[in-house]
């Protein structure tokens, strides 16, 4: 029977950029950090479907990520529906396949409402908005969790062990 525990996190956050996740239906959003864990920065909208771990793992690669953080969609009342049960999927999915890298979920309520709000207050409007959404929604994400992190001096979100 595999070991399902996780090791444990470290003592503080690691030093080294993030990824920020934002997965949707049909597309997912990737955004990263500085090493610092200062600033988020957007990276890429990845369309969902064959390939689309690979790519997410070949930007970790390529970003030398140390940790994965991925928006998990509650209810307002903090409720999982459908949508999150879709995520908690792909994380599995996702945890296995950058494995040993540490994933994380997080809350990402009203990240995508957010980042439309920014994009409709910077002039985006209908198809410019909708390709780069995702990737706002992302730096919105990855923005709280780092946030969080500096505030508790360690990861946050819940640990997905890979399966």
């Amino acid at each position: 029977m595999p070991d399902l525990t996780a090791p444990p996190e470290p003592p503080e956050p690691p030093r080294g950029p993030r990824l920020g996740i934002d997965p949707g239906d049909a597309r997912i959003g990737v955004a990263t950090c500085d090493p610092s864990g200062i600033l988020a920065t957007p990276v890429e909208t990845v369309p969902r479907g064959a390939g689309d771990l690979d790519r997410i793992a070949a930007i970790a690669e390529e970003l030398g990520a140390v940790l994965v953080y991925v928006g998990l969609p509650r209810s307002l009342s903090g409720r999982e529906g459908p949508a999150a049960g879709k995520v908690r999927a792909f994380v599995h999915e996702l945890a296995s396949r950058v494995a040993p890298l540490p994933v994380h979920l997080v809350d990402e309520r009203m990240s995508t409402v957010s980042a439309e709000a920014v994009l409709r207050d910077r002039g985006k409007k209908g198809k410019k908005r909708r390709a780069v959404v995702d990737q706002a929604a992302a730096v919105v994400i990855l923005q709280t969790a780092i946030d969080t992190e500096r505030t508790q001096g360690k990861p946050t979100g819940e640990r997905v062990v890979a399966s």
